[in-house]
């Protein structure tokens, strides 16, 4: 069945998911901050585009967000020219943004005044992930809203999974990240280890990825690690943004977490090797650099 669709926030993921929506023959309008990355969408892919996050939200039966932190989606659903204020009664709203999951609850408490529902649902995979349109989607909200937005979800996932209420997608992808920070971590001490002893590293990663060690990580960037090429994923900053968004809700509910704190600020040590915009591999790079 077709439906109306609002996709709010075309940066490197939302593009090609808003994509994948259009290509499953949906009606979609597009916004995004700057203009001509709206513009170059509908260039692209069949929709319409909108002046205002609120424009786009008209009459929309489900309405994306994918922005960057919790001020950008402030603004983009509750600010003066925000999709609250056209979102109609009974639509369901999808916010893929990784952000905290208390600015999650206070969208999902304000969707329910309002009469419609409200899922956080961020995602991983990474922008190849996008592109391709497998990505994991980790939702939180309730039951009933996640079966009427789950076909819409699916154009651009692989797998996507209801994990519990409100909030219950972010505290997931805070748990994502922490996995993915002291992995990366461990996988560039390693690296860096095997070639300082001299090792060929093909054959070391070859032999020991069929076994324990094995991880998405190990088989998709160690090549790019041993090579100094850091262009091929989520970006340093946004690592960082994320990191500190896990590290506030650890101190919220007791949870030690020295490791994910180490790791962070080994990231800050990449931003000031000018790594901002590498990816999150990078973290040999500082390793390297002590050599």
């Amino acid at each position: 069945m077709t439906s109306k669709v609002a996709f709010i926030g075309l940066g490197v993921m939302g593009y090609p998911m808003a994509g994948y929506i259009s290509k499953a023959g949906h009606n979609v309008t597009v916004f995004n901050r700057t203009k001509s990355k709206a513009e170059k969408w509908i260039g692209e892919y069949k929709g319409k585009m909108a002046d205002t996050p609120s424009e786009a939200a008209k009459d929309a039966d489900f309405i994306f967000t994918c922005v960057g932190n919790d001020d950008d989606l402030r603004q983009v659903s509750l600010g003066d020219n925000g999709l609250f204020h056209n979102a109609k009664e009974g639509c369901v709203y999808i916010d893929n943004s990784t952000v905290s999951a208390e600015i999650s609850r206070e969208l999902y408490k304000a969707a329910k005044d309002k009469g419609f529902g409200f899922l956080d649902a961020p995602i991983s995979g990474g922008q190849s992930g996008a592109e391709g349109g497998i990505l994991t989607v980790m939702v939180g909200g309730d039951e009933n809203d996640f079966k009427k937005a789950e076909p819409i979800i699916d154009c651009y996932s692989k797998k996507v999974t209801l994990i519990g209420p409100s909030g219950s997608g972010q505290l997931t992808k805070m748990v994502n990240q922490m996995c993915i920070g002291g992995l990366v971590q461990g996988l560039s001490e390693a690296v860096n280890f095997g070639i300082n002893a001299g090792l060929d590293m093909d054959k070391v990663m070859e032999t020991i990825s069929k076994g324990a060690a094995q991880s998405w990580q190990m088989e998709n960037r160690y090549k790019t690690m041993v090579a100094d090429k850091f262009d091929y994923g989520f970006a340093v900053d946004w690592m960082r943004k994320d990191l500190k968004i896990c590290i506030e809700e650890a101190k919220r509910n007791g949870s030690p977490v020295p490791v994910t704190e180490i790791v962070d600020s080994y990231y800050a040590e990449v931003q000031k090797m000018g790594g901002n915009r590498w990816d999150s591999s990078s973290l040999i790079a500082r390793l390297k650099k002590k050599k």
